[in-house]
């Protein structure tokens, strides 16, 4: 039986708050759409199918279980009976620095959370108690020097366990679940209210520095208000950090629904003010060490050791991205670092078996599937034309016809030949190969208007 954890109880229980599961999702809208013309097809980034690693629960030194499982009782005392107290209270910078520099060196990118208030033990912008300023300061630094070149920065809502009453800056006094961020609150709440709150978390993490284009949500949060959450998640992004395109990881599926990305609420395509917000989802259950950091997982649950089975080659056949999902006390596993060990295994198969993946933030993500469904495509003589609301590296396009000479890149007066290469698996910015009569060419898309010459 796949282990359970918060985000898949909170998506499979019946009751007050729905399923995360179901047609909800479908109450997204899509927004505007562009024309498109036959013949021209967006691709993968450079052909490949993009990976990515979601850690949630994540912050500075606190282990978000040792502290939140205990608050989490008090409204459910029957389904959390966990020996929290024999929990390490913290998740030391030690091993922070050790995972993120064995990351790195295997080209991993992802999402790490950065709780701003976790479980109310402390504010990552004031002081965390039990822990000195300077060790607070230093866990904040390694965040910005260490995880962000390769990891966004998300707030995981406030606290991940009380609702935190933003005119006071405190939790309101009822233990219920109704003011749990990981269930009932969201419900019947508006999008100016999902922003203000969107928004006070959001300030923490840029009051210490951090950037940020995105929010992910904690158990049920949202799951009864989706289009309200999109919207909100659109509106707090863009006020506090000037996203360009925010995103949200709302859910994860792991039966055969599709996980590509869904871009929503898009609007003013042709203007200077193109907005749109993308739901990043996630396509494995944690599967490394729990969230509570008690079970333990197994790497054949994301791909075999022969590379075939297992739930992420499944979707890498489909050429969706393939995004796994982990919770941080799971991986540091109490010390013994099991969920990092089968994170390890995990990408050793990946890379050992295929060729054509690409390891990318949700940001990345985010960003080059609203360039692929809201960029205008059109085709004229021997060119196509591409108007898109947003810029996007390595735009990959599959075209057919043209000639024998090379094709390039246009733009107002300046022109850029691309450069041959033997195969897919070669593509980069500024490259192009054959496919039987077609064209399969990779290039910066530049914001507004351009044009491809086919020759």
């Amino acid at each position: 039986m796949k282990p359970h954890t918060r985000r898949t109880f909170l998506g499979h229980a019946a009751g007050a708050l729905g399923t995360a599961f179901s047609s909800p999702l479908l109450a997204q809208r899509m927004g505007d759409r562009p024309s498109r013309v036959a013949g021209v097809t967006v691709l993968n980034p450079r052909d490949r199918v993009p990976l990515s690693f979601i850690i949630d629960d994540s912050t500075c030194l606190v282990n978000l279980a040792h502290f939140g499982i205990p608050q989490f009782a008090q409204v459910f005392p029957d389904r959390y009976r966990q020996a929290w107290r024999e929990l390490p209270r913290e998740i030391p910078d030690t091993f922070v620095r050790k995972f993120a520099e064995w990351c790195h060196a295997h080209g991993v990118k992802g999402k790490y959370s950065v709780v701003p208030y976790p479980a109310c033990v402390g504010w990552i912008d004031r002081e965390m108690p039990g822990w000195s300023r300077e060790e607070l300061e230093a866990s904040l630094e390694l965040i910005r020097t260490t995880i962000t070149p390769d990891w966004d920065i998300h707030p995981e809502m406030i606290s991940h366990t009380w609702v935190i009453d933003t005119r006071t800056g405190r939790p309101y006094p009822e233990r219920s679940e109704r003011f749990m961020e990981n269930w009932a609150w969201t419900d019947g709440k508006s999008v100016d209210q999902l922003a203000d709150y969107l928004a006070y978390a959001l300030r923490i993490l840029k009051n210490v520095g951090l950037p940020c284009e995105g929010i992910t949500t904690p158990g049920g949060f949202g799951n009864r208000v989706l289009p309200e959450l999109a919207q909100a998640t659109l509106a707090a992004c863009r006020d506090v950090y000037r996203a360009e395109i925010p995103h949200y990881f709302r859910h994860l599926f792991t039966d055969d629904r599709s996980v590509a990305p869904r871009v929503e609420y898009a609007t003013g395509l042709e203007s200077e003010d193109p907005r749109c917000v993308v739901s990043i989802i996630g396509c494995t259950g944690d599967w490394f060490g729990g969230w509570d950091g008690l079970e333990r997982g197994h790497p054949d649950q994301c791909i075999t050791e022969d590379g075939r089975g297992g739930r992420l080659p499944e979707v890498i056949r489909r050429g969706e991205p393939a995004i796994l999902v982990c919770h941080w006390p799971g991986i540091y596993y109490n010390g013994e670092e099991t969920g990092f060990k089968i994170f390890q295994t995990v990408v050793q198969r990946l890379h050992g078996s295929y060729e054509n993946l690409i390891w990318m933030k949700l940001s990345e993500i985010a960003r080059y599937w609203a360039a692929r469904e809201l960029t205008r495509i059109e085709s004229g003589p021997g060119a196509v034309g591409f108007h898109a609301p947003f810029a996007c590296p390595a735009f990959t396009v599959q075209c057919t016809g043209g000639s024998d000479r090379p094709p390039k890149v246009i733009r107002g007066h300046e022109q850029m030949p691309l450069r041959e290469v033997p195969d897919r698996l070669r593509l980069a910015p500024g490259t192009w190969t054959r496919a039987g009569a077609d064209r399969v060419v990779c290039f910066d898309l530049p914001k507004g208007a351009s044009r491809l010459s086919l020759g």
